[in-house]
């Protein structure tokens, strides 16, 4: 039995008279390479910092057998890290004092990972690294023997992850298996939850039903009639009672099995948004952006550090084209030409561009959400209610001003407005930064949908591998095409009208699992499985 390394029971936390975090039970033990999702502001970083001891628990008690080292998400480097040097070496840092963001982070991390203690704990260690350094990180998470991880970097949690922790409305809820095993067992959770919610429906139909028909059938005993005799009024009388009394304990049963049926809430389901995209004027182009011959400097000083280098590059009409290079290769300065309207750069007659840029000044922060989201939408008001109720602006939050969002719902609500203006080509720089798992899947999916064109610059592997047709490699000077790939979107066409037809047969058959007395349950709940089975593997 492997060793338990640390054990948390009945903690509670609260900020103010908020519950933030309840956990029953929570064991880590020796070996186990534990990965920690949920919406930003779910409470991951509180639960990490109770775990380790930086922060108490309103209530229950966390015991600890071992020492923890802690990567923080925000924090500085130590300006000396004294036996540290070969993790140093490994993340490819040179040991100065002074040091970029990136630089900060890799230096951390050295520095927790030299500490030779027998557990990790790191809050999003990704932020600001680049492909190669996600890489890295993975490399040295594979040859850690104990850890608990904070990230929303899908690939990373898929690469090194054999245990899923969930924080979801305060609880926490643990899951075997890496990212991909995790989402599989969450939408399998989903799906009974649907199924449940249509059993209780059918029955509680079925119950009311049935009451409503008893008190009806109360109603309509007849008196004896004035012209019977005694004896026979006594005899109709009593035949009344006793039918009336069945009538009345039956009516009983049927509200006590009312009351006592087991509410099941209606899962939640995303809002549908459907753009009209000819409201964008789109160009017609096969290609809708391209150069060919591109150079370009930047004057420093006395000298001209040259980033494109006659290069060359073509942009199809409605691709999805990721941009890809190690930092400083030219990716945001292409992206700055290209919305810039640089002459050397060609742009569809019909091209609109929108430039998704981390400085938010796009925004109004004394208008809210709704109002900055509408400011220049050409979708209806109730599509862009819609799209911000896919981005999480529900119910009151569209009526939030836009000055006391958090950074991810700046992003958000960054993209909202995008999506929804006359723009049909976008340009999103690193659009991950700051998104919670959810939002990012969210996003990956609006591109995908998206009609138009769209390139975007992310080290988040995942998301340039779901949502990519195409990709673009600066090096060197040059603009190189990887290659095409198969588009998430078109693959998935092709299996649209099965898609469609399961969703039928799935209905049908929870329909017919929600009847009483239906014959041949065991089959159908058997048909479910394997109907829900195939809706898995081409979602």
């Amino acid at each position: 039995m492997s060793q338990i390394l640390l054990e948390a029971q009945d903690i509670v936390k609260y900020y103010g008279d908020r519950k933030v975090l309840q956990c029953d039970h929570f064991k880590l033990l020796r070996g186990d390479h534990v990965g920690v999702v949920g919406l930003n502001g779910s409470g991951k970083t509180t639960f990490l910092n109770i775990l380790s001891g930086a922060l108490l628990p309103d209530e229950g008690l966390v015991r600890r057998s071992c020492e923890i080292a802690c990567f923080a998400q925000f924090g500085e480097a130590r300006a000396e890290i004294e036996g540290e040097h070969r993790f140093a070496g490994s993340l490819k840092l040179d040991g100065r004092a002074t040091v970029s963001g990136g630089e900060n982070v890799r230096l951390r991390l050295a520095e927790a990972f030299g500490g030779n203690k027998p557990v990790l704990f790191l809050d999003e260690p990704a932020s600001n690294l680049d492909a190669e350094g996600v890489k890295l990180l993975c490399d040295e998470l594979k040859l850690a023997e104990t850890f608990l991880l904070i990230s929303h970097d899908r690939w990373l949690l898929d690469a090194v992850c054999d245990k899923i922790v969930e924080i979801k409305d305060g609880e926490i809820c643990s899951y075997s298996g890496n990212y991909t095993a995790y989402k599989e067992q969450s939408e399998q959770k989903l799906e009974r939850q649907r199924f449940e919610y249509q059993q209780y429906l059918g029955e509680k139909k079925r119950l009311t039903e049935a009451l409503i028909d008893r008190q009806q059938r109360a109603k309509s005993v007849k008196k004896a009639p004035s012209r019977m005799g005694n004896s026979e009024a006594r005899l109709h009388k009593r035949a009344a009672q006793e039918k009336q009394e069945k009538i009345h304990n039956a009516q009983k049963a049927l509200e006590s099995r009312l009351r006592q049926l087991e509410v099941k809430e209606r899962p939640k389901n995303a809002p549908k948004v459907s753009f009209d995209f000819s409201l964008t004027d789109p160009p017609q182009n096969k290609i809708v952006i391209e150069s060919e011959g591109l150079s370009f400097a930047y004057e420093e000083g006395a000298s001209r550090r040259s980033i494109f280098k006659d290069a060359s590059f073509q942009i199809p009409r409605g691709s999805k084209t990721a941009i890809l290079g190690k930092n400083g290769a030219g990716k945001s300065t292409l992206f700055q030409l290209i919305a810039g309207s640089d002459e050397r750069i060609k742009i569809a007659p019909k091209g609109k561009i929108g430039y998704f840029r981390q400085d938010f000044a796009q925004l109004d922060f004394e208008k809210t959400v709704l109002q900055n989201a509408m400011e220049q939408a050409v979708q209806t008001e109730q599509t862009m209610r819609n799209l911000l109720a896919r981005l999480l602006f529900r119910r009151d939050d569209v009526y939030k001003k836009a000055g006391v969002l958090s950074g991810g719902e700046r992003v958000k609500l960054c993209f909202a407005k995008l999506f929804g203006s006359a723009c049909n080509i976008l340009l999103l720089d690193e659009p991950t930064n700051y998104l919670d798992i959810s939002s990012i899947e969210v996003l990956q999916e609006m591109v995908c949908e998206y009609e138009g064109t769209v390139l975007f610059v992310s080290h988040d592997r995942a998301f340039c591998d779901g949502a990519a047709t195409c990709r673009l490699i600066i090096e060197n000077g040059k603009i190189l095409e990887e290659g095409r790939v198969s588009h998430p979107k078109t693959a998935k066409g092709m299996d649209n009208q099965e898609k469609a037809l399961l969703e039928l047969k799935l209905a049908e058959v929870i329909s017919r699992l929600s009847m009483p007395g239906v014959p041949n349950k065991e089959e159908l709940e058997a048909e479910y499985q394997s109907l829900l089975a195939r809706k898995r593997e081409l979602s």
